[in-house]
């Protein structure tokens, strides 16, 4: 019979890398933190965020943040990482090549960057390696796969094939999919005019993209609470996603983990105990 004493020494000297700190790789770090294992994120030195409030990516230009009850805080270095989490915190690495892999040395990868393809992650990496989403084979190039589409099958662990493939429409939420998201109608770079958590409605100007050929509107779609919205001074490319508006209109969604990040969190979290287990 396992003992409950070496569960919990091997949670806590264990490193679980997380590629990328955007929403749901944030869901994924939360619940692993919660549980009592010390988790690096990684990200790129300019993230697209646009629930930014629940991404321990914000870090990153902030220097910490706090997403619910738990701190995410922003390292130069691998070497750093212990007081961090000395303190109950997530360290956040800019490091989108990995090219500390050696010096981190995981116990476990996540890829959570959702590129809708791999990026370079390679079960190699560590002794237990995980894709959330599309792009990813289990027992090819990732140990295991996490569902992330919406639906029956979210948050089911794959450990032979790939997940559903990306369908190009975002899912529903209080009835709306296509509706409910801002994209981009150019490239150029982001200024926001209004704070998520606003209420705004159909038309209403939300920010500016500043192009090379002068200024384009971003406009809400449909009316109720804005969800999430680029940061002033995001670069980006055209017919990229830009805000989310939420038609259930409860401000209070804005600030929180979603139901889907917190199931796709506790999946990973089962695999590894289950891993573990064997």
């Amino acid at each position: 019979m396992r003992n409950r004493h070496d569960d919990k020494h091997q949670r806590s000297e264990a490193v679980i890398l997380i590629r990328g700190a955007g929403e749901l790789a944030s869901g994924v770090g939360w619940v692993l933190t919660k549980a009592g294992f010390r988790v690096l994120m990684t990200e790129t030195a300019h993230p697209l965020m646009v629930r930014w409030p629940v991404c321990f990516g914000s870090a990153v230009l902030e220097g910490s943040w706090k997403v619910e009850d738990v701190v995410a805080r922003r390292i130069e270095v691998p070497a750093l990482s212990d007081q961090v989490w000395e303190a109950g915190e997530i360290p956040v690495l800019i490091d989108p090549e990995l090219i500390y892999l050696a010096e981190i040395k995981p116990s476990v990868l996540v890829d959570g960057i959702m590129a809708k393809r791999n990026l370079g992650t390679q079960r190699e990496m560590a002794p237990l390696t995980f894709g959330l989403g599309p792009g990813f084979t289990a027992g090819e190039d990732v140990d295991a796969v996490v569902e992330t589409n919406r639906g029956h099958h979210l948050a089911r662990i794959l450990y032979t094939g790939t997940a559903e493939p990306n369908t190009g429409t975002p899912g529903v939420i209080g009835g709306k999919t296509w509706e409910r998201v801002v994209y981009s109608p150019a490239a150029g770079v982001f200024r926001a005019s209004r704070s998520i958590g606003e209420l705004v409605r159909s038309g209403d100007v939300l920010g500016v993209i500043d192009s090379a050929d002068g200024q384009e509107n971003v406009v809400a779609p449909l009316d109720g609470v804005l969800r999430g919205l680029l940061r002033t001074g995001t670069p980006i490319e055209k017919k990229v996603k830009t805000g989310d508006v939420d038609p259930r209109a409860k401000k209070e969604y804005c600030w929180t983990i979603s139901e889907k990040a917190r199931a796709i969190g506790a999946a990973v979290l089962m695999a590894i105990m289950e891993s573990w287990g064997k």
